[in-house]
């Protein structure tokens, strides 16, 4: 049944993984190395809201390894100095991660862009923003950059329901999401989107209507994060007073959710992760006993070929 799977990158996998799917770009294994470039938000700065989005603080984003702030050829090495011992032949990706990585000028974005494109290692780029901070002077800069250089947005869409939006303080809408990923395909950059499963107020069938609108969107990749109550947010405030209005789902309920999901997916999609690792001397709220993205990606996949199943399986192209 395996070799039935109508996927793009993936033959041995009922879902396309994303490291299959950078082998065929790159010809050999790829990863990622986070960049903390320096950049704020404008959800938290005042430009347009104070606080940021609900769920938010960034250090549970930064990787676990000693973090050299402010010198992107020194955080680089860093990054690979925690996977070259294990794979040395492996390619690298400079993923500026933290906070919103098209907030400035175009002047100053391009310095810090060109300064990783640099460093001798790396062979492309991953920028991470909000869909209400890419302009067109941005994506002409990651496009020329793209003509040299693979160059990508990960953009984060969080929910496709704007009441949702509204709740966690995102402070953008969906309709300002879809217009950012149209305008970035336009331009031929390779295109992620992100996605939390579970955000407070959102039902089940919810989230999998995420699945079947953005199943028909360009996106390239997904990320699928669980929702993390993270300590000293918001969040974790309206947990503590309201615990009931935040789903968490327990290991084989988001097993299931997961594949569901996927199930859901245009079967040209990469998926490229399935939930999010935060330190946890972070964390409000553990789940899960600890288990590992690798380990629940591999449970995922292990449940979805006993069920005879694989991503794109209940995919409905929208009309055109």
């Amino acid at each position: 049944m395996v070799d039935a799977y109508p996927l793009k990158y993936s033959k041995k996998h009922p879902y396309n993984r994303y490291t299959d799917y950078l082998q065929s770009v790159f010809g050999k294994r790829m990863q990622k190395v986070s960049i903390d470039a320096g950049f704020t938000c404008p959800n938290i700065d005042g430009s347009i809201g104070h606080g940021g989005c609900i769920y938010c603080n960034n250090a549970s984003f930064n990787p676990n390894y000693h973090f050299e702030p402010n010198d992107i050829f020194k955080q680089i090495d860093q990054g690979i100095s925690k996977f070259i011992k294990h794979n040395p032949d492996t390619g690298y990706i400079a993923y500026f991660q933290s906070h919103t990585n098209t907030y400035g000028s175009v002047d100053e974005l391009r310095r810090l862009y060109e300064k990783a494109a640099e460093h001798p290692r790396i062979e492309g780029l991953i920028i991470a923003t909000r869909p209400d901070c890419i302009g067109e002077e941005v994506v002409e800069l990651l496009a020329s950059i793209n003509k040299e250089l693979f160059t990508g947005v990960e953009i984060g869409i969080e929910s496709t329901k704007n009441a949702t939006l509204k709740q966690i303080n995102r402070r953008h809408t969906f309709e300002q999401t879809t217009d950012a990923i149209y305008r970035i395909k336009d331009a031929g950059l390779h295109l992620g989107g992100h996605v939390i499963l579970g955000l407070p107020g959102e039902t089940r069938n919810d989230i999998l209507e995420h699945a079947k609108i953005l199943g028909n969107m360009p996106l390239d990749a997904i990320k699928l994060h669980q929702l993390q109550i993270i300590k000293n947010t918001a969040l974790a405030n309206l947990y503590h007073k309201s615990p009931q209005s935040i789903p968490l789902f327990a290991l084989d309920e988001y097993i299931d959710l997961c594949i569901r999901f996927a199930e859901l997916l245009s079967p040209d999609m990469v998926i490229e992760r399935f939930a999010s690792e935060s330190k946890p001397e972070l964390l409000e709220v553990e789940l899960w006993q600890g288990v590992k993205n690798h380990q629940l990606a591999d449970f995922i996949a292990n449940e979805m070929k006993r069920r005879d199943t694989w991503q794109g399986r209940n995919y409905q192209a929208a009309p055109q």
